[in-house]
């Protein structure tokens, strides 16, 4: 008999006790499988059905092609029209040839925080064709068109014509400047 009265009080309840049978039952497989979101997968596949079999609008067949471009959403599409066809004054240019991509992005994001201190709206950005870089490709022509697209000053930008700069270069048009 142990000493401790409460462990001698315990062992003297347990005396007759058994363990419990082992249960009759069946261990399913192991973890469920992830929820699959049924409406995402849905959107989807319309949206890829649209986009190969859905019509092609006029504005589309006019304004095809390969260059980039970017308008913000709710402009009117008359000034991408009007970027492109270089209805805008190109009042400042930066040149980005040579650079590394944390140079190019520090050099970008300086010029236009100047370009809007100072009410610049439309400005050339040459990125280059690549001609120089490995394999021939422009890395810099798509860090630029990125980084555009994510500054809140960019209202457009589209591919330089051709006497601009033509795929080496941007047009991109910028909100005025509120002084």
């Amino acid at each position: 008999m142990p000493s401790d009265p409460e462990l001698a009080a315990f062992q003297l309840a347990m005396s007759g006790v058994q363990p419990l049978p082992a249960p009759n039952r069946v261990l399913l497989g192991g973890p469920l499988p992830p929820p699959c979101p049924q409406q995402f997968v849905a959107d989807e596949q319309a949206a890829l059905h649209e986009s190969l079999h859905g019509p092609i609008g006029l504005q589309d067949r006019l304004e095809g092609g390969d260059e980039p471009n970017y308008l913000r959403q709710g402009l009117a599409g008359s000034i991408l029209k009007d970027l492109r066809r270089g209805r805008w004054v190109i009042q400042e240019e930066l040149d980005l040839h040579g650079l590394n991509r944390d140079e190019a992005r520090h050099l970008l994001g300086n010029f236009l925080a100047e370009c809007l201190h100072h009410g610049t709206r439309c400005v050339r950005i040459i990125h280059g064709k690549g001609h120089g870089s490995p394999q021939k490709l422009s890395i810099l022509r798509q860090l630029v068109r990125g980084w555009l697209m994510q500054r809140i000053e960019i209202l457009a930008f589209c591919q330089a014509r051709p006497q601009d700069g033509g795929e080496g270069a941007l047009i991109a048009l910028l909100r005025s400047s509120k002084k």
